[in-house]
Formats: structure tokens, sequence, C-alpha cells
């Protein structure tokens, strides 16, 4: 067999291991992704997995890290969109793509407390990086003082403030419709213009036009 199929099946494995440890995750839970269940699942023996990832914790930060992207490009686009557009609009854009990551994040993030050592090597893995919920909310706190400098976001808010509301808000609602197993109404997208006109208003009006 040539190398390069050897390696192609490699990263194919690997990918099928950290998609079943995702599902798991999805319906087992954080604690149920053990070893055994994901083999069960790929279809190949436990002593297989460890090819891939020296062990569990191992391999569960590897299936937390594979979400990462997914969050970060909305937040690029969102740098890259001073000035452009309508501010509103840009931020719920974002939005919608911190949203999404949310949703695919919140079991996950739920199950970290469970387990300690997993939560120190991810926040560790996520310094490495660069990376965190910190730096994400600096980001869309950087975005709004950047519009409120051009004029178009009331220079009265917080910037800081109105990316922590963001963020949260945004972390809340997917919270609760993995709390209660359905989709909240109104519609993210409704719901997504009202939060950020009632977070990062546009300048008022003076005189006539």
């Amino acid at each position: 067999m040539a190398a390069g199929t050897k390696r192609s099946e490699r990263v194919n494995r690997r990918s099928e291991i950290l998609r079943a440890a995702e599902m798991l995750m999805h319906s087992h839970g954080l604690t149920g992704v053990t070893t055994r269940e994901i083999s069960q699942k790929v279809g190949c023996s436990e002593g297989a997995l460890y090819f891939h990832f020296k062990g569990r914790l191992e391999l569960l930060l590897a299936m937390l890290e594979e979400s990462l992207p997914d969050m970060l490009g909305p937040l690029q686009t969102l740098r890259e969109s001073v000035g452009r557009s309508s501010p509103h609009a840009n931020l719920a854009a974002a939005l919608l793509g911190i949203f999404k990551f949310h949703r695919r994040v919140v079991p996950g993030t739920a199950g970290l407390f469970a387990e300690p050592e997993l939560l120190v090597a991810y926040r560790k893995s996520l310094a490495r990086q660069g990376k965190g919920p910190h730096l994400s909310m600096a980001v869309v706190a950087d975005y709004i003082a950047a519009e409120q400098d051009l004029g178009r976001i009331d220079s009265g808010v917080d910037a800081k403030l109105a990316a922590y509301l963001l963020m949260s808000s945004s972390f809340f609602r997917a919270f609760m419709e993995k709390f209660l197993g359905k989709t909240m109404q109104p519609s993210w997208d409704h719901y997504a213009k009202r939060l950020v006109a009632a977070v990062a208003p546009q300048p008022a009006r003076n005189g006539t036009d």
C-alpha cells in the first residue's frame, strides 16, 4: 500500500474517532465518553485508539479543540467589518456564528467542570494558542469601540459590557435550548437583531432631517 494512502487512512480514522467522541458527548455527556464506547462506535479495538492519542485525556482535548474554528471565522470577519455595512448587521452576523459554536460546545463545556484534570489541560491549551472566551469577548468589544469612534454606535455604550452581554446571552440561550430540549422562540435571527439593538444602539439623531 502506498505511503500516501496509509497516511490518508490514518487521518480519516482519527477524524472518525473524534466524530464518535463528539456524538457520545452529546448523547451521554462528557463523563460518558470512554475509550470503550468510542472504540465500539468506530468499530475498532481500544488499542487502536492509542495509535492516534496517548490516552482519553488527549483524545478529549483534541475533540474540544476541533470545535474552535467554528467561532474564529465569525470573529475574524467582524474585525474586518469596521465601517462597512451596518454595525447592527455585522454584530448580528457575528453572533450567529458565535451562537452556532455555543450550541455545539455547551455539552462539553458543562462537563468540563466534572473533570478537573481535563479543564486544566484545556485551559492551558487555549492559553498556548492565544485563544479563550475572554479573548473572543475582547474582539467584540474592540469592534464596538471602533464603530463608536466612527460615530456608528452610541458613544455612551460601555463597549466591554456590551460585548459581555452579547456573548453571555448567546451562551445562555444555547444552554437553555440544550436544557429544555427544544428550539426557543423567537427565532435566533429575530432575537439577535433585538439583542444587538438593545445592547449597542445607534447614536440618537438630533434636530430635524
